[in-house]
């Protein structure tokens, strides 16, 4: 069985919370991490990390990465994708196309 207790942390900018998995992250400054709008709120916040830790900030930048190169971010997950690419429809874009042999 795994030991799922929680411990009590306390992150960088003093923010203590309980956590019972080894994330590193302040579910406390995710949360203030967070964008109030646009493609990137929409998301969740491992995907979200997952886009801009590879400098992935706007519509246009996502547009230039195919469905499968962004599914091999780790952080993202298929539910992902539809959240994604509804936002690049809404805004005239879309994924890269990815030519068949």
């Amino acid at each position: 069985m795994i030991n799922s207790r929680k411990t009590l942390r306390t992150c960088e900018q003093g923010h203590s919370y309980y956590k019972s998995s080894d994330c590193p992250v302040c579910p406390i400054c995710e949360q203030e991490h967070k964008p109030k709008n646009g493609f990137l709120s929409l998301l969740s916040a491992p995907a979200r990390r997952a886009l801009e830790n590879n400098n992935i900030t706007s519509l246009q930048q996502l547009s230039q990465y195919s469905e499968a190169e962004i599914l091999q971010f780790h952080g993202i997950g298929p539910s992902s994708i539809p959240k994604l690419k509804q936002s690049l429809e809404e805004n005239g874009l879309s994924f890269k196309k990815v030519e068949s042999k």
